[in-house]
């Protein structure tokens, strides 16, 4: 899924994601692995406003993202913050580096997008054909708990100074969730309306683990969103920490 109308409203949107202290836990994760620098893939950057961050951290940072419209926006982001950074418009489960890298993120569930486990072990055994023995692969995914009792079937509201957004869920078997955007972008006293549909299937964690297992990474972790503490039955996030063997 390639975000096109909803990449000129995503970042207002997703004010709330905290990307500061995001970044500052996953340079943690890495740290603790023993990772402090070198090279970095963001996988799904969207934006880049994560890239953009971790790259002020010291890592040499890539960007890869199937939005052509998300990584326009992430190199103006880039150039306005002086960040030296290699962006790649890329399908995740296509993945083709110039070289290897020592570490890998995915954050904000870029790997719910994919809709099948074959899609999911694609995208990992790329991460890891270009990831070097002992680097490391670190990234979030929504849960089943979370696509069952909290987005479902339910609808959602955000309005702010420019956008009113109407975010409709709709769950399908296999715990997918198709979700329709309606935007209401403001002009003068009038409003302009677009429409976004994409969908997320959310995958048991244990076959999170084994895939990550059959792609050549041992996991270290799973964690709750920004927490290091075991991931729980009600956790709506879950954040697996994996190494390649």
């Amino acid at each position: 899924m390639a975000y096109g109308k909803f990449a000129g409203f995503y970042d207002e949107l997703t004010l709330n994601a905290g990307y500061d202290e995001r970044a500052g836990y996953y340079a943690s994760i890495l740290a603790s692995c023993g990772i402090d620098g070198g090279i970095l893939l963001d996988l799904g950057c969207g934006t880049g406003s994560m890239s953009v961050r971790m790259a002020k951290k010291g890592y040499s940072v890539i960007g890869a993202d199937i939005s052509p419209d998300m990584l326009m926006l992430a190199r103006e982001k880039a150039y306005e913050d002086g960040a030296d950074i290699l962006f790649l418009n890329q399908d995740m489960t296509e993945l083709d580096l110039y070289g290897t890298i020592n570490a890998c993120i995915s954050v904000l569930d870029c790997i719910n997008h994919l809709d099948s486990p074959e899609q999911v072990k694609k995208a990992f055994e790329r991460v890891s054909l270009f990831t070097e023995p002992g680097g490391v692969f670190v990234f979030d995914v929504n849960t089943v708990y979370k696509h069952r009792n909290v987005l479902a079937d339910n609808t959602f509201v955000y309005e702010t100074d420019d956008v009113y957004c109407v975010w409709q869920n709709s769950l399908m078997p296999e715990d997918t969730v198709e979700i329709s955007l309606d935007f209401f972008e403001k002009h003068g006293d009038s409003y302009m309306r677009e429409s976004e549909t994409f969908t997320e299937r959310a995958y048991p964690l244990e076959d999170i683990r084994a895939l990550l297992e059959s792609s050549g990474f041992e996991v270290l972790s799973v964690y709750e969103d920004m927490k290091f503490t075991p991931v729980k039955e009600d956790s709506e996030k879950a954040v697996f920490v994996a190494r390649k063997r």
